[in-house]
């Protein structure tokens, strides 16, 4: 008699604060308890699910650490609208654990930087275009000190975001830009010669919205993309190399941030 091959990985339990967890959040996420809905009280959830308090107080735990329960009172328990950078936190570690690279990240830049200064040209208003003036003026004031540079940066893309009022754009955006920023940091102290390069684009990107010049606010933001792939290959880092070494490079050098 022939013997059967294995086709089967062995079966793994997981704890059960786990599972009231997902059982929760698959409500949430599939639109079945919508933000502001209450959840119930613990001794509710322990009788709906069966199981005891210390279970269920994980469960809710892990939900609350991810932003999407909150509580109202000591006991009662509703559906939270999660904030925009604690979702990106969680996907930026998902990134940073799937090993993603500097070249999926300057990739992803070049898509979507593009198409929000493309939206900023319809939506932006004088108050966007105010914040964005004051930030460059800012960035300007700045120049000795790369880590408040690109600081700056960083908040002039988001500005930029904010002006094209898409929230699924913004929302697909910050997972990148929370490791864009202490890359950009980073090519900063090796490349300080390149500040100036950096505020001429800004400032170029902002006269082109103000007059809604498409094309020439696409020209600027491109060239800039382009000056931040060339500063990082400048500073002798490879563009195949995965972007936790750039978390490795915040732990080991926090002076030069």
């Amino acid at each position: 008699m022939t013997q059967v091959a294995t086709r089967f990985e062995r079966i793994k339990s997981r704890p059960a604060y786990e599972l009231v967890a997902e059982a929760i959040e698959r409500k949430i996420l599939t639109g079945r308890l919508r933000p502001g809905d209450r959840i119930g009280t613990e001794s509710e959830l322990v009788k709906q699910f069966g199981v005891n308090r210390s279970t269920v107080r994980e469960g809710i735990r892990l939900l609350e650490h991810s932003g999407l329960v909150a509580r109202e009172s000591s006991r009662r328990l509703s559906v939270a609208a999660p904030h925009y950078h604690r979702l990106a936190t969680r996907m930026s570690r998902a990134l940073i654990l799937q090993q993603v690279t500097f070249r999926e990240l300057w990739h992803t830049s070049r898509a979507l930087e593009p198409a929000a200064v493309d939206q900023a040209m319809e939506n932006a208003t004088e108050e966007d275009i105010a914040a964005l003036t004051v930030n460059i003026e800012q960035t300007r004031t700045a120049q000795d000190d790369p880590a408040a540079v690109a600081d700056r940066d960083a908040e002039f893309h988001k500005l930029i975001c904010a002006a094209a009022r898409n929230r699924v754009l913004l929302l697909a955006k910050e997972p990148s830009s929370i490791l864009v920023r202490p890359t950009t940091a980073f090519i900063i102290s090796k490349n300080p010669k390149g500040i100036p390069r950096l505020i001429e684009a800004h400032q170029n990107i902002l006269d082109a919205l103000r007059r809604r010049d498409r094309e020439m606010g696409r020209i600027w933001v491109n060239k800039h993309l382009n000056d931040w792939k060339v500063g990082f290959e400048r500073s002798g880092m490879d563009l195949d190399s995965p972007v936790d070494l750039i978390i490795k490079w915040q732990a080991t050098a926090p002076e030069e941030q």
